[in-house]
């Protein structure tokens, strides 16, 4: 059957673009979709300060006049820069378990990537690193998070037959929340405390964290510069970020350490699940969207980790057993059973080794996948 490519020209197209996952995985009970009005915002070029350093198209590939794919193809001149690579990306693709379909959008988008000067292509990635990434490659009997990426088993098969290889994966975790935290561990980051003269902020509210706003992403910079796919924010995005997402963040799920001069030297953020209320929500927050969201985050039993970072010259002096200290003491005061680690990249072993203490389950992975782009692709 014929498939015919036509890019996103108007608003009633990207709401085409928006809205064709919703039907694919209406049925399937692991998918989370986000809001539909924040996917809008994402994509939009006159709302996302993204594309200050971004240029983006976006293509529907139709089947019988119906559409059966959707994808996006990015260029991230700031990530280019600060690689020395000329690489595009491609984000946002959906489509039915046949290959003609999922050959035509991968040929666009890639021709359109050499258009521009791109020597490779390489995804699922966003505009940046807070964007869900990686294609899931194991854990689709899963419950998604709003964090990542859910798609159907059939879609790496259908990217390793057009050429795609692996590039980097990341791997996720389900940790069980103690039964309780033993004295030895809240010695242990007592005295990890005095030694480093560090200390846990007190906050007793929202605006305490969001006083601590702009330090979280310096830190945040700083700590994830060295990993894949890092790209610098700029001061919009940043504000950006802090006012789609701080909405949502609770004062008792985040951790701030500070040195004795009062400076943010390590953080721990974590959030109530939203993922089985998003479900519900159905991408809007009305009529009833709203009121499952805030639900969820008043009455939870799992919570996501979303980001921990720590100060480079004090990593690896037990900063995170600090954190995960105090973090776990909230979760058994809110009853909490379970939590997501979301992904993290299955080379940084730091970062997993802080799971070691808890009884956990490596239940996700999932890949950045890349091709080389030449006159004969």
């Amino acid at each position: 059957m014929t498939v015919i490519i036509k890019p996103v020209q108007n608003k009633s197209d990207l709401k085409k673009f928006v809205q064709f996952p919703f039907g694919l995985y209406r049925k399937n009970p692991c998918w989370v979709p986000l809001l539909k009005k924040e996917i809008f915002s994402t994509l939009n070029q006159n709302i996302n300060p993204a594309f200050e350093s971004c240029n983006a198209e976006y293509w529907l590939a139709y089947q019988d006049g119906k559409i059966a794919g959707r994808i996006a193809g990015i260029i991230n001149r700031r990530h280019n820069e600060y690689t020395g690579k000329k690489q595009a990306r491609f984000g946002w693709v959906d489509f039915i378990d046949d290959p003609d379909v999922s050959g035509v959008l991968f040929k666009v988008v890639e021709q359109w990537a050499k258009d521009n000067g791109a020597e490779s292509l390489h995804g699922p990635l966003g505009f940046n690193d807070l964007d869900q990434s990686g294609m899931l490659v194991e854990g689709f009997e899963e419950l998604s998070t709003m964090a990542t990426i859910y798609n159907y088993s059939y879609y790496p098969q259908h990217l390793e037959k057009h050429g795609y290889q692996k590039e980097v994966d990341w791997v996720e975790y389900k940790i069980r929340t103690p039964k309780e935290i033993p004295p030895q561990i809240d010695d242990y980051a007592s005295r990890i405390a005095r030694q480093q003269e560090v200390h846990i902020v007190e906050t007793h509210s929202k605006k305490d964290i969001l006083q601590y706003a702009r330090e979280i992403f310096e830190l945040f910079q700083e700590t994830y510069k060295v990993l894949y796919g890092f790209v610098p924010l700029s001061e919009k995005q940043v504000d950006d970020v802090v006012q789609k997402y701080f909405s949502f963040i609770h004062h008792e799920y985040v951790t701030l350490v500070a040195d004795k001069n009062n400076k943010l030297v390590a953080f721990g953020i974590t959030m109530p699940s939203l993922s089985k209320a998003l479900q519900k929500a159905g991408g809007r927050l009305l009529p009833f969207g709203w009121w499952h969201l805030m639900r969820a985050m008043k009455h939870c039993d799992v919570v996501d980790f979303y980001l921990i970072g720590v100060k480079p010259e004090l990593q690896g002096k037990g900063i995170p057993a600090l954190i995960l200290n105090k973090i776990g003491h909230t979760f058994l005061e809110k009853g909490i059973k379970y939590a997501e680690s979301n992904p993290e990249l299955e080379v940084n072993t730091k970062v997993q080794a802080q799971w070691k203490f808890f009884e956990r389950r490596q239940h996700k992975r999932r890949r950045c996948y890349v091709k080389a782009l030449n006159s004969n692709n």
